[in-house]
């Protein structure tokens, strides 16, 4: 019974956090025609505020981001094109990361450096994981197999360190970007903000499932290795 019931309280932890953010950003989504300009167009308008080289362009759904190396904020066509106070926050939130990155700041520059290093890591740790079974039959040495579980498990451990970087990044750029300019720039009615605070924690948390199940895959393959 302890078992079942801390698979339960294991399985809330990581997966509560998501549902909330996709029950916050929804909720948020009507009414669709509440602003007279879409997400896209605030975003524009923040850009050309702060003085930024940046562009807009349209992207896949449920995928809102900032991508520094082509200093472009890709918003998923439901905010693209929504007027709903969710378009109007997440986009003011990807601004926040280009914020962040005309201003060098340094946990956003870290987690870009390390995301393209995860991404060969990953592939790496992947093919050492496959492999392990079949190196150590071929050189019967434990010795062998142990080495490729431990190149697998540091790719993974990259894989972590990634998102627990994201978080900071992701709150500073809802809280000491996004919030100030929206409130600052008259973007949005007083009586709004606190349901554009409330939208501005679940984009910041929106890694935060990912997190903590990148956390635990760590943490079950740690204990296989200790065996």
């Amino acid at each position: 019974m302890f078992y079942v019931v801390l698979f339960a309280l294991v399985l809330a932890i990581v997966f509560l956090p998501g549902l909330w953010v996709r029950r916050v950003m929804q909720r948020y989504h009507t009414p669709g025609d509440l602003y007279p300009h879409d997400g896209a167009e605030v975003a524009r308008k923040l850009i050309e505020d702060l003085g930024l080289d940046v562009r807009v362009d349209e992207g896949e759904s449920g995928l809102d981001h900032y991508d520094p190396t082509t200093r472009t904020v890709r918003l998923s066509p439901e905010n693209y094109a929504g007027h709903s106070l969710t378009a109007v926050t997440v986009a003011a939130h990807e601004v926040g990361h280009a914020m962040q990155h005309a201003g060098g700041y340094g946990p956003l520059m870290l987690r870009t450096a390390m995301a393209r290093f995860a991404m060969v890591a990953e592939k790496l740790g992947a093919f050492a994981l496959m492999a392990m079974p079949v190196v150590a039959v071929l050189t019967r040495s434990p010795v062998s197999g142990a080495a490729m579980l431990a190149i697998g498990i540091g790719s993974i451990a990259v894989g972590t360190l990634v998102h627990l970087v994201t978080l900071p990044v992701e709150w500073d750029a809802s809280f000491r970007r996004a919030l100030p300019t929206l409130k600052n720039g008259d973007y949005l009615p007083e009586r709004h903000l606190p349901h554009a605070r409330k939208l501005l924690t679940a984009a910041a948390l929106t890694y935060v499932a990912a997190s903590l199940a990148s956390l635990l895959n760590l943490y079950r393959w740690i204990a296989i290795l200790r065996r």
